[in-house]
């Protein structure tokens, strides 16, 4: 295997284990909160804003690593 090939799996797994952590965490709840359909698909839909906003700050978070990387290693 690659270092492109083992590079690649390790970010399919992370993002496989970021969607069931925002399904666990933010959609079942909202799901559950609510007890008409209507209302529970609306809570679901502003969950996308919570999970943008996680991807903005991770995004974020591995851009400022990239550009610092040379202060950060050293």
């Amino acid at each position: 295997m690659s270092n492109q090939e083992i590079t690649i799996l390790i970010a399919v797994g992370c993002g496989v284990l970021a969607l069931a952590a925002w399904v666990a965490l933010f959609v079942v709840p909202a799901w559950h909160a609510y007890s008409r359909m209507w209302e529970r698909f609306a809570a679901m839909f502003l969950t996308l804003y919570v999970l943008a906003a996680l991807v903005v700050a991770g995004v974020g978070a591995g851009v400022a690593v990239a550009f610092y990387w040379d202060r950060i290693a050293g």
